[in-house]
């Protein structure tokens, strides 16, 4: 049998299967099965329907992962973050997690979640322009 290597650009369908593999290898690891893994979005809009902010997140087994959070420039002092961070946690705890992971370039918002309670676990170097990925987590009371 002969394989080949190749190399392109966003495959969604490879994706997917990457996906699939790695549930599979996941789930056998830990225990546990899709049924243990799910996602919610969180939106804030204003008069006229444009998105003020919104955080997206993952699930799994007691572990809330939040993807993305992000506040237009023009309302980021009106306290939408906190709005959206807490209502989060309140979700995720909804849906039986105790604890919740992020990151967050030293760009954007490490304080941000540290005044929330969030612990550094660690940081990833070569960020481009001289940066650092934080890793961090908290336990959801």
């Amino acid at each position: 049998m002969t394989y080949e290597l190749l190399t392109g650009d966003r495959d969604p369908e490879l994706n997917e299967i990457l996906e699939r593999g790695l549930d599979e290898y996941n789930f056998a690891a830990t225990g546990t099965s899709a049924a243990d893994q799910d996602a919610f979005s969180l939106k804030v809009v204003d008069e006229a329907g444009e998105v003020v902010g919104g955080l997206s997140a993952w699930t799994w087994a007691g572990l809330c992962g939040i993807s993305m959070l992000w506040v237009r420039e023009e309302n980021r002092k009106d306290g939408w973050g906190t709005k959206l961070l807490l209502a989060a946690e309140e979700e995720a705890r909804r849906r039986g997690c105790d604890r919740v992971a992020v990151a967050s370039f030293t760009f954007q918002a490490p304080a941000f979640y540290q005044r929330h309670g969030y612990v550094e676990t660690g940081r990833t170097q070569g960020i481009p322009g001289g940066h650092e990925d934080v890793h961090m987590f908290k336990r959801l009371d």
